[in-house]
């Protein structure tokens, strides 16, 4: 099964609330975001965005420039059938993170909770890495969350790559400076405990 069609299955044939990354609300990327102190006109792309709630927490902070890219089209459905009205304030975009032409130096912020360490292949990765390079500004911030090194060695039947914050931030290189990083303890929908580590990471020039 292609991947694609993997996450068209698992969110059509499952609650979106009891899938394993469920979070009622985001909070660690929440605080992460505000604590850039961009304006609330920033634009800011959620890449794997899909039925995350993230995108209802910014819209209700005030952000104007939510941008939500997902592979699955039904996992965005998902979130705009729950923001109902308020679901043309944000920009969905349905493709691949990375082969989606997105436009250069346009984000402001990139976040990305649970889609790198999916990338098990080193040349998929670098096709990430080259898109969050073309798509953010300079001076641009990328959060970026997986799995931690204690973390689970797979997720919704796929393998995974777990890091620590200086292997997940070597992916990344020199053209980023680690601002900093954090360990979150998530509790499943059914009960266990997932590690994850957050980097917060800054575009380098100017």
């Amino acid at each position: 099964m292609q991947s694609q069609e993997h996450w068209e299955t698992v969110y059509a044939t499952k609650d979106s609330h009891s899938l394993s990354w469920y979070q009622a609300h985001a909070a660690q990327s929440l605080r992460l975001i505000r604590e850039t102190g961009v304006p609330l006109t920033a634009k800011i792309i959620d890449v794997g965005g899909g039925a995350s709630t993230l995108v209802d927490d910014l819209l209700a902070d005030g952000y104007t420039g939510v941008s939500v890219l997902d592979l699955s089209a039904t996992a965005l459905a998902v979130a705009q059938r729950r923001l109902g009205a308020q679901a043309a304030l944000a920009h969905w975009l349905h493709g691949d993170v990375t082969q989606i032409p997105l436009a250069a130096h346009t984000y402001d912020i990139w976040h990305d909770r649970a889609v790198f360490h999916f990338l098990t292949d080193a040349e998929t990765r670098r096709a990430y890495v080259d898109a969050v390079l073309r798509s953010v500004k300079p001076g641009g911030h990328v959060i970026v969350a997986t799995f931690a090194e204690d973390g689970p060695l797979q997720c919704s039947g796929l393998p995974v790559v777990r890091y620590d914050p200086n292997a997940l931030h070597a992916q990344f290189g020199a053209p980023f400076a680690l601002v900093r990083h954090l360990r979150e303890a998530h509790q499943t929908p059914h009960g266990a405990v997932q590690q994850f580590i957050y980097c917060y990471c800054r575009k380098l020039g100017s």
